[in-house]
């Protein structure tokens, strides 16, 4: 039995459109032509079409499923392992995101409530950024100081923010003047800023043994985002976050002897 455009269109689900394009394209060419020069679509056609649909529905793009259809040489088998390592990668990636979106809501459902006014006059110019929080949630899932740092968080109150961020600020204080009086970033006053900082994160937090701090401090360097947490943009130097990232490893190996501690559960 042959069978026309609309007729494939209707029971296997797709548009005439796409079967045209497929057409055009060369993947699925009907086998025979209507007296009036209408595509018609045979047995075979319609196997063909189902592993296309087949494979669309994995995710496979046009040209790879050609590649499978057309090359007797090629092995489906390896190219469906592939694309289920993919898939359940992206559905672990996906899992992951639902977590965040889930502790989202919970911190909007039981976070404190601020009035922009109050918002700055608790936070000031220390801004957080949604794509950093979002990566640093993913990045470190699976950690428990990760979660513990969360669930602490969510757990503040209007009154635990307030002296939060009056700590930090003087701290970022005592930060700038150490780095403009030209203190180096090895040296016992620059570290002590260190260990208070990591002190803070411990006290509001979550436990900050010393490697735990050196990642922190990582990514002052590689992220501004994550700088931008700590002093804002505002009241940044060329090469503050650099040398206060100098400053948490000096800190760190002088409570280590320089080793690298055991701890690696951020």
């Amino acid at each position: 039995m042959s069978y026309s455009v609309g007729q494939v269109s209707a029971f296997a689900g797709v548009t005439v459109r796409t079967l045209h394009h497929y057409d055009r394209t060369g993947l699925l060419s009907p086998g025979d032509r209507s007296r009036a020069g209408y595509r018609l679509y045979g047995e075979a056609d319609l196997v063909r079409l189902q592993q296309i649909l087949f494979y669309r529905e994995l995710g496979f793009p046009l040209d790879e499923i050609a590649s499978i259809l057309e090359d007797p040489q090629a092995n489906p088998v390896e190219r469906l392992r592939a694309r289920q390592r993919q898939l359940s990668e992206e559905i672990a990636r996906l899992q992951r995101l639902a977590e965040v979106a889930e502790r989202a809501i919970e911190v909007q459902g039981t976070g404190v409530p601020l009035t922009p006014q109050e918002r700055f006059e608790v936070f000031g110019e220390i801004t957080f950024d949604l794509s950093y929080a979002t990566e640093a949630e993913l990045k470190w899932a699976h950690s428990r100081g990760q979660r513990e740092a969360m669930a602490r968080a969510t757990a503040h109150t209007k009154e635990d923010w307030r002296r939060l961020m009056g700590e930090a600020t003087a701290w970022r204080a005592e930060l700038l003047a150490a780095f403009d009086e030209g203190e180096p970033s090895d040296g016992e006053r620059a570290m002590d800023l260190a260990e208070e900082h990591r002190l803070h994160v411990s006290r509001w937090f979550t436990t900050c043994p010393p490697d735990m701090h050196r990642r922190i401090a990582d990514d002052f360097v590689t992220d501004p985002r994550a700088f931008a947490l700590v002093v804002p943009p505002s009241q940044q130097r060329p090469g503050l976050a650099a040398y206060t990232c100098r400053a948490v490893h000096a800190n760190a190996a002088r409570h280590t002897g320089g080793r690298i501690d055991a701890e690696e559960d951020r």
